[in-house]
């Protein structure tokens, strides 16, 4: 029977899998954004006059890199709380991103998820031309937002119920 604990025990180091992937893919993504900014505000620069075109350009560019930051953020949280709920848990961490379980983590990724539906429908926004078309895309952001607070709510209230 100790063998079997053990056994069962150690296997939460399998998480390391997770940390690992989702710790690279925030790298990746971060590094990929930080040459995106470099290209778009180079790119920019160098090919337009200054014009309210050329802003345009430049904002709808740089939201469009804020998104990937902010997946990057996403994946960067998940890949720490993962390993701070199955590996080691005296990490220093500031206060906010401590995570204590898995309602915790899901609770901050919900947040993450938010903020970059926003940033997406903001860079639909700044391409807007007059199509209707955004009112679905807004309606369809503005329910998934809506499930998720109602969520989060629910989980918030059961908690308070028990303690």
């Amino acid at each position: 029977m100790a063998i079997v604990r053990q056994l069962l025990s150690s296997t939460r180091f399998l998480i390391l899998i997770a940390v690992a992937g989702t710790f690279l893919s925030a790298l990746a993504l971060l590094i990929y954004g930080g040459i995106s900014v470099m290209q778009q505000i180079t790119g920019t620069v160098l090919n337009s006059t200054v014009s309210s075109k050329g802003a345009k350009v430049l904002a709808l560019g740089l939201i469009e890199n804020a998104d990937i930051f902010l997946v990057a953020t996403a994946l960067y949280i998940m890949s720490l709380g993962l390993y701070e709920l199955f590996i080691d848990d005296t990490i220093s961490l500031p206060e906010w991103l401590v995570i204590h379980n898995l309602d915790d983590l899901k609770g901050k990724l919900i947040g993450v998820i938010v903020v970059v539906m926003a940033v997406i429908f903001l860079g639909h926004v700044v391409k807007w031309h007059g199509e209707t078309e955004i009112l679905y895309l807004g309606g369809a952001i503005a329910l998934v937002i809506a499930g998720l607070t109602y969520f989060t709510g629910q989980k918030k209230e059961k908690y308070e119920e028990k303690h």
